[in-house]
């Protein structure tokens, strides 16, 4: 009897500790108050509700600031995050202090008696930049030495100067003319130099930039050959290319850097520089919106992720251009959708802080570049709070674009992006948008563990299905996984594009660690999911699994289904938001559900369909897997979980027929 009392009162403890933790997460989240429906009918939310989100940020990062000389430091998530030693504390502090400063400079020019936790935000980051220069104070940042190379204070001190060239009067102009002169030395010695061959040549540029128009004397030469090398990084359809990966980095950094530049300065000193940035600039509006869901969400891809909103700074800076065919409406819906996506959902904060990873902590997703206040770089999006109140992105009502206008139901819609070789798919059945692109570094060459990684290396990633980590017992989701010569179980994530034609996606693939290993791959978005249709090309057996998206567990258990339909046998997972299906047409030996824990980004638990086969002979094989999907409560029917015949035609083609007369034939042999 003491025994049951004892676990009953164990159980309210803490069934009360969980309550409370819910409860305190509900609370911390963003609230949008007095939502307008009428100029926003989809999110409520006007330029005062992205203010109003701008406070909330940086009332959570002041919350450790209670004094002048407090930085802008926050506690360290556990994993591969920095400060490792405390030789790096500076330049957490200085990423702190200068990504904080995207949110509050934007507020500051329109308000600069803005105060926060009884400090006055204006004084306090202008004490806090003097700080900078102060050799006797622990914010210090030294001079870069005279062969150094660039670091990450080279980006800090470029995000800075981003900040004072777009809001000098209260930045900068203040300031006693002795500190004005340390800080362009200090900044000069890391603009002025060497840099990183990739987005890193903006940072340079800004604090050169910067210093030119105060009247400093800068290395003007060098500042036109980074421009010049910069512009080289396009690849057209509004995507550079951030050496060697195309991801968000096209976006909330050469798109927003370049506008920001000609908007502030490039206009001015060089006009021709200015007009190549926006010409690149205005090939955004025709294709980056359909990267995102009918609801406006972001889809996680790519490194950085923590950066969240980030990606969808472009869409305000828009109005800088006062385009007339651009949609400003559809652009203000998908940003405030985005907005939402991430600072409503109760596992973002923590500590009064942001999360390093996607909704919550997933350590996965996390860079060893990145400290606590890295996070911070999302406030990019509040740049978008320089344009001003009356232009069109702020006044249009808000639209869902083609969704609403073009989309039709039981039709998939694909949009090749060309020399990038992205494909961009968006699927109205179930709203979603999907993406496949670059991915080809070794695990042997990226010693910083990125671009390697599931944060590359899926076969595609979609708004509705979080990509999921691998797991060391051959848990995988929206890729292969091969018994390597280690017996480990070993992604592929050396990818080739081939071509895009007649709907179908071609690449190839080979395992890193056995060349003879290799696959050629082709993709077919349908209406309801993917179709694949794969060749082994390897000379040797093989022991391999292929995985569908994955689904996290949603309060509920995940339910599974089995069935056979024409033979095929039809698995089913179902997380009351969303239903997988996974049917394996040729080649496959069996289907498994897999339980995976600590992989998902949305929950702790989670699971993932897979299908298995160990190839028996070193002749090439033909594998095809429908993938399919549907939102948790609509019914399928058995057309549309067998909605086509795939068959293996004499001269090495691969015919597939649909049930309503479309026919396609795969030709691996001419790729």
């Amino acid at each position: 009897m003491n025994k049951l009392r004892a676990f009953l009162f164990l159980a309210i403890i803490f069934g009360q500790s969980l309550f409370s933790q819910q409860k305190e997460n509900t609370e911390n989240v963003f609230q949008i108050k007095n939502p307008d429906f009428n100029a926003s009918p989809y999110t409520g939310m006007t330029k005062q509700h992205w203010r109003d989100a701008a406070i909330y940020l940086l009332e959570g990062a002041f919350s450790y600031v209670h004094s002048m000389d407090d930085p802008m430091k926050f506690p360290k998530q556990e994993g591969k995050s920095y400060p490792a030693n405390e030789n790096q504390v500076p330049t957490e502090k200085l990423e702190g202090l200068c990504r904080t400063l995207f949110i509050a400079s934007p507020l500051l020019k329109e308000n600069p008696n803005l105060v926060i936790n009884n400090i006055k935000v204006a004084d306090y980051y202008r004490y806090q930049i003097t700080k900078l220069t102060d050799p006797i104070n622990p914010s210090y940042i030294e001079p870069r030495a005279k062969n150094g190379g660039p670091s990450q204070k080279l980006v800090e001190f470029g995000a800075l100067a981003l900040s004072l060239m777009t809001n000098p009067d209260v930045l900068w102009k203040p300031l006693p003319q002795s500190q004005k002169d340390d800080l362009a030395k200090i900044m000069l010695s890391y603009g002025d130099g060497p840099t990183v061959d990739s987005n890193w040549k903006f940072f340079n540029i800004f604090v050169l930039s910067f210093f030119k128009d105060q009247g400093y004397s800068v290395n003007e030469k060098l500042l036109v050959e980074y421009l010049e090398k910069s512009l080289k990084h396009y690849r057209g359809n509004g995507w550079y290319n951030d050496a060697p990966a195309f991801d968000y980095y096209s976006m909330w950094a050469f798109q927003m850097y370049g506008t920001i530049w000609s908007e502030f300065f490039g206009k001015k000193y060089y006009p021709d520089y200015a007009a190549k940035f926006a010409t690149n600039f205005s090939d955004l509006k025709d294709n980056y919106p359909y990267l995102f869901s009918k609801n406006g969400e972001m889809i996680m891809w790519g490194r950085s992720i923590s950066y969240r909103t980030g990606a969808v700074v472009p869409f305000p800076l828009m109005g800088f251009y006062d385009n007339p065919d651009t949609n400003f409406g559809w652009m203000r819906r998908i940003s405030s959708g985005v907005i939402k996506q991430f600072l409503t959902h109760p596992d973002f904060m923590k500590d009064n802080v942001p999360t390093l990873g996607f909704y919550g902590e997933f350590e996965p997703a996390v860079q060893n570049y990145s400290c606590r206040g890295s996070v911070f770089w999302m406030g990019k999006i509040f740049l978008g709070l320089l344009v001003p109140d009356n232009n069109p992105f702020w006044t249009s009502k808000e639209n869902n674009g083609d969704w609403e206008t073009k989309f039709k139901k039981d039709e998939v819609y694909n949009k090749y992006q060309g020399e990038s070789h992205i494909l961009i798919t968006d699927y109205p059945n179930i709203g979603a948008s999907e993406v496949r692109a670059w991915c080809h570094e070794k695990v042997s060459s990226d010693w910083q563990k990125f671009r390697s990684t599931e944060n590359y290396n899926r076969l595609s990633y979609n708004s509705a299905f979080p990509w999921q980590a691998d797991g060391e017992n051959g848990e995988v989701a929206m890729n292969y996984v091969i018994k390597n010569k280690k017996s480990e179980w070993e992604a592929f994530r050396l990818y080739t594009f081939k071509e895009y034609e007649n709907g179908i996606y071609y690449r190839n693939a080979v395992l890193e660690t056995d060349e003879n290993i290799r696959f050629d791959l082709a993709d077919i978005p349908l209406p309801n999911g993917i179709l694949r249709v794969d060749k082994n090309n390897s000379n040797k057996p093989i022991e391999m699994r292929l995985g569908h998206y994955a689904l996290p567990k949603l309060g509920k258990e995940i339910i599974t289904t089995k069935k056979t339909i024409e033979g095929k046998e039809v698995t089913i997972i179902d997380n009351g938001k969303y239903q997988l299906a996974m049917i394996p047409l040729l080649g496959w030996k069996k289907s498994e559900i897999v339980d995976a824990k600590g992989l998902h980004p949305e929950s702790k638990e989670s699971k993932v369909i897979n299908v298995v086969a160990n190839s028996e002979s070193n002749k090439p094989a033909i594998y095809a897997t429908l993938m399919l999907w549907k939102k948790s409560g609509d019914k399928w029917n058995n057309k549309e979980l067998v909605p086509l015949k795939v068959s293996e035609q004499t001269n090495g083609t691969i015919s597939v027929e649909f049930k309503n007369g479309i026919k396609k034939l795969i030709e691996f042999n001419e790729k």
